[in-house]
């Protein structure tokens, strides 16, 4: 079995950054007023600045692919060209289409040469499984390169206009013209990027990350559905597609809205977070003395204190003082955070050869959890 390094990181984040002030004029007020739920949101998340592929008039400036194929070409040079990818991995949660896959349109933006291509499809562990495919492709010698990418835009899903018929819907109902927590909420959350790695079975250059081991656990056998988008659910929690909807319920209904339940997030991904933590701790027989960078990726800052005490509760505390985020100033974007976290790091002039890296991805959908552990060398 062959070694896996990363050892180029590239990002790419459209246009300039926007405040929490300036959200709603890119994303546009429902039914003409201002959110109730946009500066409680806030407030909890503790983010500052974000990333739309938005004009400021709310047009789109960036497909999905479009930002994940900028992200990857930064990869290249004259000793790393685009035809000297074997595989393309690509994970998102907010592909551009239904079908073709998000990987294959990527794929085409580049243009370089016939290769292997994998889409992964989900959440925030999108991001996640694409590089635990291209891992396994380099360990095993299927190729002795992928390139792997995570990425989101969720702007153009949170505009004002999707929600204009169902508040329509509610007046002629003669109900509360207003949409409910669990959609606005993620309104307040969300935001675009691609962050792209280049794996190899040698380093290449003077830094890189060798990937030690990667872990995933789904909790979906004994949790309910938490996050979701093209489905709503019914009085039973039972989740129906919206192929099963009449196509004026897509509308009145907001069935392709994303949509989240807030009390099952609560009530669960702290607690099955540091039980999988645990248990891939465990397996490989890691410490905390053995992790000198952790990156977990958090959705809001509201849940780090009670990270934090979880991992110390378990026996596997890891001080505050190791911990790595740019949560604060890139927002949350999903599959591709991750990936946006490991480039800061990778390229801020911090780590020495031997320091350990521990990523840590949870993903609300259904509770799953992803882990990968690097050496730098």
């Amino acid at each position: 079995m062959s070694e896996v390094y990363i050892n180029r990181i590239a990002k790419f984040l459209p246009n300039a950054p926007i405040s929490n002030d300036e959200m709603e004029g890119y994303l546009g007020k429902i039914n003409y007023r201002e959110s109730k739920a946009r500066r409680i949101v806030l407030r909890n998340n503790g983010i500052k600045t974000r990333y739309y592929a938005l004009t400021p008039a709310g047009e789109p400036t960036h497909t999905n692919a479009a930002l994940t194929s900028e992200a990857i070409n930064a990869l290249f040079d004259d000793d790393f060209r685009s035809t000297d990818v074997e595989l393309l991995s690509c994970g998102t949660s907010s592909p551009d289409y239904l079908m073709p896959s998000h990987a294959v349109m990527v794929h085409g933006l580049l243009g370089n040469r016939n290769l292997e291509v994998n889409s992964a499809a989900g959440n925030c562990c999108a991001g996640m499984n694409a590089l635990k495919f291209g891992y396994l492709s380099v360990k095993s010698g299927n190729t002795r390169n992928a390139v792997c990418a995570g990425s989101e835009r969720m702007s153009s899903w949170m505009l004002a206009d999707h929600f204009s018929q169902e508040v329509e819907n509610l007046k002629q109902l003669e109900e509360q013209p207003i949409i409910g927590f669990n959609k606005d909420f993620l309104r307040w959350m969300l935001s675009d990027g691609a962050g792209a790695f280049l794996l190899e079975d040698s380093p290449r250059g003077t830094l890189s990350l060798k990937i030690e081991w990667m872990e995933g656990y789904s909790y979906a056998h004994e949790l309910d559905v938490c996050m979701y988008a093209g489905a709503d659910k019914t009085a039973d929690g039972a989740l129906k597609s919206f192929s099963d909807f009449s196509s004026e319920e897509w509308l009145t209904q907001s069935i392709f809205a994303v949509k989240q339940d807030t009390k099952l997030l609560d009530r669960h991904i702290l607690e099955k977070g540091v039980e999988s933590m645990k248990r891939a701790m465990e397996k490989h027989h890691v410490t905390p003395e053995n992790i000198d960078y952790l990156l977990p990726h958090v959705s809001s800052h509201y849940f780090v204190d009670g990270l934090y005490q979880g991992f110390a509760d378990a026996g596997i505390e890891i001080s505050r003082e190791k911990w790595y985020t740019n949560l604060r100033d890139v927002g949350n974007v999903g599959a591709g955070s991750v990936y946006l976290m490991l480039e800061e790091l990778f390229h801020s002039g911090r780590l020495q050869k031997g320091e350990q890296i521990m990523l840590c991805v949870p993903e609300s959908a259904r509770f799953t959890y992803a882990y990968a552990y690097l050496t730098v060398c």
